[in-house]
């Protein structure tokens, strides 16, 4: 076996073909100096070194004890097998995450409820535009009227909590984002966290900032780049409906508060959609579809195969045979014309001679 290169990322083994490579074929990560099989390459030639350490414990480099004051009943013993390896970080252990933290993993469940809600909110508006069509010519039951006010005034209370909730939520969940991605790309964080927060929460900036945010991390991903896209067009025609819902309910005529009804149902269900369409984006990021499974990507390519089948089809012998057979009387050769009729003159030449 030829030298080969370890990379630090994958670690997988890249066998040196003509020239050292610097960059792995597979993840894009560093590769080591080449290594030859037995070992010939000098440590001073190499920009690593091999470094053993227990199973389930950081490396050391403290000079172990002699054998002679290791007391005999300390025998060295490990729980799992010891392990070889390049000497890379062990993964951190298990900390609590911080009130951030754990307020950007409530996003998706505040964006679910935040959708529900908001739909509970749509339906109510729509039952209350039927009840004042109903009562344009009837009486309407105070019991169902009194359900109806209910209903739309506790969907007006916990709505806009709820969705005040999941915004900060979601805020904080594309901070945490934006500093993941850009570390697993090895650049640094170009936006601060406040300034992000201001875009999300300043009016006016907070309907173009939000998808420049997410257009950023994209890294270019046509499924990821639709649903951005399409979310933001919805938070934007969202935003201009609250605006004009807000300058509608300006008119006192009782024509107006009815079509402010109606645009109230319309203007709840179009936040039940932003925030069903926020919780789509999130989850891509996450590798995941709506519901949080993992996502399923079909890869549709040309046939590159011949055009006809190189390889002929296998025949029978006995069904050759017959096929040659067949042929052979349509290939005998045929006599000339001129032959023919000078064997006929002959023939005739004799039989009239005496």
């Amino acid at each position: 076996m030829s030298a080969y290169q370890i990379c630090v990322r994958c670690e997988n083994r890249w066998p040196v073909t003509y020239q050292p490579r610097q960059w792995c074929p597979a993840c894009r990560g560093v590769l080591l100096s080449p290594v030859a099989p037995d070992g010939s390459v000098p440590p001073s030639r190499r920009n690593f070194r091999w470094v053993a350490r227990p199973a389930g414990g950081a490396p050391t480099t403290e000079p172990t004890s002699p054998a002679h004051e290791r007391p005999a009943a300390e025998t060295p013993s490990y729980r799992e097998m010891p392990l070889w390896g390049l000497l890379d970080p062990l993964p951190d252990e298990d900390v609590e995450p911080d009130r951030t933290e754990t307020a950007a993993d409530l996003a998706p469940t505040l964006l679910v409820g935040t959708a529900v809600v908001f739909g509970l909110a749509a339906l109510a508006e729509a039952v209350r535009y039927g009840v004042l069509l109903y009562n344009r010519t009837r009486l309407v039951d105070p019991l169902v009227l009194a359900v109806s006010d209910a209903a739309v005034w506790a969907t007006q209370v916990v709505g806009p909590v709820v969705a005040l909730a999941a915004a900060v939520a979601s805020g904080l969940r594309l901070v945490d984002l934006r500093r993941h991605i850009y570390a697993e790309r090895g650049l640094a964080e170009s936006r601060s966290p406040l300034s992000i927060l201001a875009g999300l929460v300043v009016p006016g900036l907070n309907l173009a900032m939000p998808g420049v945010f997410l257009t950023e991390i994209a890294d270019r991903d046509p499924r990821l780049l639709r649903a951005i896209r399409t979310w933001w067009v919805l938070w934007v025609v969202n935003g201009v409906l609250v605006v004009a819902l807000l300058a509608w309910r300006q008119r006192d005529t009782l024509q107006a508060r009815a079509d402010g009804v109606l645009l109230t149902a319309v203007l709840a269900a179009l936040g039940a959609v932003v925030a069903l369409s926020t919780l789509h984006v999130l989850r891509l990021f996450d590798g995941a579809d709506l519901w949080g499974r993992p996502l399923r990507r079909h890869r549709l390519t040309h046939a590159t195969g011949p055009a006809s089948s190189p390889i002929a089809p296998i025949v029978p012998a006995a069904v050759r045979e017959q096929q040659q057979a067949r042929e052979e009387p349509d290939d005998a050769p045929e006599e000339p014309a001129g032959a023919a009729e000078r064997a006929d003159d002959e023939e005739r030449a004799e039989a009239v001679a005496p």
